[in-house]
């Protein structure tokens, strides 16, 4: 199954994390320099649900905030 809302298609976005040394020049250093930039990935919060699709009970995935806005109807 791939990480993708049913609904709203909310999907991973790549992203990056920067790794910094050093002292800030406000607390008397010469700076925060970037020591490396590695990728990554924003993944979305996903929960796996029964919901009615079609009249029938379903198992989907929906991301967070689409359940909190009651945009599925949960199944008994």
């Amino acid at each position: 199954m791939s990480r993708i809302c049913a609904l709203c298609g909310k999907k991973p976005v790549a992203g990056r994390q920067i790794k910094r040394r050093g002292l800030a020049k406000k607390k008397g250093g010469v700076g925060r320099r970037i020591t490396g930039v590695s990728k990554r990935r924003f993944m979305p919060n996903l929960q796996c649900v029964r919901a009615m699709i079609g009249g029938k009970p379903k198992k989907i995935l929906v991301c967070t905030s689409c359940l909190k806005a009651g945009k599925i109807v949960k199944a008994a």
